[in-house]
């Protein structure tokens, strides 16, 4: 592409050289500058690009997009002067692409827990109202049906236009995206045009990064501040932070809840493990997932789907047809009769969440033993908030880890248990190896008791020491409750 086309509704300072070069691609690690790219020099939190702007040259890089010039300007490279070269990335990879966001019905998720969820039920609620769609999110990437493997909750700006290139180019007319903290602080949606923002919540998390609530807060506001007109942007006001994303958006503003009124209003009725009946906006229907938190989920999925013109009994009908997101609320049940619920919940709200619903459907006969961990190098002040729900909440309660990465399992245990109350020592135990905690879980659980294992849900690693070694917890709850069986 020429640099001209390349640089359309882009905001430039200054420009040194030709002005005008073809452009073979764009990149913003100089390691993968080859001939003919452009290079985009970014200030960011480790290191500076605009120290490998000569390297990148090297390899074949003929133009830099940079917020300050070198001291060397070689004549036969194009050197592009902008206020801001994390923004003006997002700028190029949309142009360079052929701005595929554009073509396309984006809709984008946010929120502490729900994205993933969010996400995957709207892409299979379009497959079963019979539109291909694309799908981006934290467990995998989809293009209608092909299937890729996720690496980022919200990937680099230059891969998210890619995909949705991608999907334009095969026909999708819609697609789904969650939008993390991190992906909007480091601009990672600069550029893209969304048709829809939908917020689910907003909790603890992500402190390591962000440090402060309030920052972490205002971040998840900023991609509501910087919607268009055109867009709608649906928030949830059970949350009490809900209202705060459309204090300043200029999107037109939609709403959604359980306990107060709405555009968009759901009751539960009936509840078990097998499912619920629910009510949305006074029509009932049955669906397979289950848990309070699953419905603001369903509801979130059903405000969008009905915004985007379709009528509400086909959303229904397709709604029904819904079945779990892996490592969401995913339930089996042993030959022993030991019922085992496997949940990602790794934040104190989405683990209280989890725990509040499995208790809601119990008959309290059963008892409800739950594993769980904190991942290592991250949020510290999480730990002794997720040890106190764990015991207030549990029958037992056996913490163990969970991705400790470089930091010692013991240390991440002993946070955890920082956080119990004196009445409810006698309620976990702990046991630092993930497998031994889950055995020893079936060990102690009874017919019908309930086993919840937290906190990786779809993930099938453990990360120790920069090496991710294979664990499936699903797979260990099927091996383990095989052998002691017999």
């Amino acid at each position: 592409m020429n640099l001209e086309a390349l640089l359309n509704r882009i905001p430039v300072v200054e420009i040194f050289g030709n002005k005008n070069p073809e452009v073979s691609e764009i990149v913003f690690d100089s390691r993968k500058a080859v001939e003919n790219s452009l290079y985009v020099a970014i200030k960011g939190t480790v290191s500076d690009g605009h120290s490998f702007i000569n390297a990148a040259i090297e390899k074949g890089a003929k133009v830099i997009v940079c917020e300050d010039f070198p001291e060397n300007l070689y004549q036969e490279i194009t050197f592009i002067k902008v206020k801001d070269s994390s923004k003006v990335l997002g700028q190029l990879a949309s142009n360079f692409y052929g701005n595929p966001s554009e073509k396309l019905n984006l809709i984008g998720i946010t929120g502490t827990n729900g994205k993933t969820s969010v996400t995957t039920l709207l892409y299979d609620i379009f497959k079963n109202l019979g539109f291909q769609s694309a799908l981006i999110s934290t467990v995998e990437y989809r293009i209608a049906d092909e299937i890729f493997p996720s690496t980022h909750t919200t990937p680099d700006v230059l891969t998210l236009n890619k995909i949705l290139a991608k999907a334009v180019e095969n026909g999708c007319e819609y697609a789904f995206m969650e939008v993390s903290s991190h992906g909007i602080d480091q601009n990672r949606t600069e550029g893209l045009h969304f048709k829809i923002a939908g917020f689910t919540n907003i909790t603890h998390d992500h402190l390591d990064y962000h440090k402060t609530f309030d920052v972490y807060l205002k971040t998840k506001k900023r991609f509501f501040d910087e919607l268009n007109p055109e867009a709608i942007a649906i928030t949830n006001v059970d949350d009490k932070n809900g209202n705060v994303m459309l204090q300043n958006t200029k999107a037109q503003k939609k709403t959604y809840a359980l306990k107060t009124m709405a555009d968009f209003h759901g009751k539960i009725l009936e509840v078990d493990f097998n499912g619920m009946l629910l009510n949305f906006n006074g029509k009932e229907f049955w669906s397979t997932l289950t848990g309070k938190f699953n419905v603001y989920n369903l509801l979130l999925a059903f405000a969008v789907t009905i915004e985007l013109g379709f009528q509400e009994e086909d959303v229904l009908k397709a709604i029904s047809n819904l079945k779990r997101v892996k490592g969401r609320f995913e339930t089996l049940k042993s030959k022993g009769g030991i019922f085992f619920v496997v949940d990602y919940a790794h934040t104190p709200d989405a683990l209280e969440n989890i725990l509040d619903s499995i208790n809601e459907i119990r008959t309290k006969n059963e008892r409800l033993i739950t594993v769980f961990g904190c991942g290592g190098d991250r949020d510290h002040a999480k730990r002794p908030e997720m040890g106190k729900i764990a015991t207030r909440k549990s029958t037992l309660a056996i913490i163990t880890s969970d991705n400790p990465r470089t930091e010692n399992p013991a240390e991440i245990i002993k946070e955890i248990e920082a956080g119990v109350d004196p009445q409810n020592y006698s309620k976990y135990t702990s046991i630092p190896d993930r497998k031994e905690a889950i055995k020893m879980a079936i060990k102690f659980a009874e017919p019908k008791d309930i086993i919840l294992v937290a906190g990786k849900g779809h993930e099938d690693y453990q990360e120790i020491n920069g090496v991710k070694h294979h664990f499936d917890d699903k797979e260990v709850i099927i091996e383990l409750s095989q052998l002691m069986s017999k």
